[in-house]
């Protein structure tokens, strides 16, 4: 108890931690938590351990979603992208302080990450409605026809999100996946979820469809498998795969003929400029022909 607790007589209300799918925020289905730590070894939460049944009520939500979600316009998707940076903003410092907590930073430097995580949402907002144009191309052919190739949404993506970098990598892997029309079930950062929780809230109070995005906080070894040999997962990032997993997951996800964003070599740095390369790995350049003249 705090001291402003022993003073007021009163007990904080403890947060309760639990999963993203659908929209909602259900327990996990078997019932199971397990114990979050700071950095300094201190206990933080109790945070639900989602199971296989949870992963795969998840693959169903999304996958839902996913034809309302890709079918929206360009713009409309950069605006619910520019929305969930904008209540980010407002819940600055409760990101955080789940930041400091989880990566053992002090307040200027946590501070520093939330700045860079919004940004990053926003740079990928910016993005929404350019795809096409840089994606696609209108092809020149010898004949009578008009020849043009245009990226098209993957479908449903499975994501094992960083497991050091807590915020400004999780959204580096989310973003992009809602930025193509594609919708998304994460799998968070085992050790360091808090941040995670409370992106989850926000995207609750922000735009997104329920279902567009889904949140489950447990252990990658466990749910990983699950989700590369998922038949209903079209594509698969194994960025907070660890280097002794990913050839299983690979494997797997060859089974289903999944699109894999395998990781690079090495710790990356999430705080470089993003690029394109998470665009077009969920997306699918589909050309079409035409005759001239009908």
């Amino acid at each position: 108890m705090t001291s402003e607790q022993h003073e007021t007589g009163r007990v904080a209300v403890a947060k309760t931690c639990k999963l993203y799918v659908g929209g909602k925020f259900p327990r996990s289905e078997s019932g199971r938590v397990y114990p979050v730590r700071d950095a300094a070894g201190a206990p933080l939460a109790n945070v639900a351990h989602a199971s296989r049944k949870d992963l795969r009520d998840a693959v169903a939500a999304a996958r839902g979603a996913f034809p309302g979600w890709s079918g929206a316009t360009a713009y409309n998707r950069g605006q619910v992208l520019f929305r969930i940076a904008e209540v980010m903003e407002g819940r600055r410092a409760q990101f955080g302080t789940d930041v400091a907590a989880a990566e053992g930073l002090g307040a200027d430097e946590a501070a520093a990450v939330v700045d860079a995580a919004i940004d990053r949402v926003v740079w990928f907002a910016g993005w929404t409605d350019k795809i096409a144009g840089v994606l696609g191309a209108a092809n020149p052919v010898a004949g009578p026809y008009f020849s043009f190739s245009v990226p098209e949404p993957s479908g449903v993506v499975g994501v094992l999100a960083p497991q050091d970098s807590s915020l400004l990598g999780l959204v580096s892997v989310l973003a992009p996946v809602l930025a193509t029309g594609c919708t998304a079930v994460v799998v968070t950062s085992a050790e360091r979820p808090l941040p995670a929780v409370t992106l989850a809230e926000v995207l609750a109070t922000s735009d997104v469809p329920g279902g567009a995005a889904n949140l489950l906080t447990g252990r990658a070894a466990e749910l990983g498998p699950w989700l590369a040999a998922h038949g209903e997962v079209d594509a698969l990032d194994l960025s907070g795969a660890d280097a002794e997993l990913r050839p299983e997951l690979e494997r797997a996800a060859a089974g289903t003929v999944k699109r894999v964003l395998r990781a690079g070599r090495g710790a990356p740095d999430w705080t470089a400029a993003p690029g394109l390369e998470r665009l077009r790995a969920f997306t699918e350049v589909k050309t079409t022909w035409h005759p001239v003249g009908t």
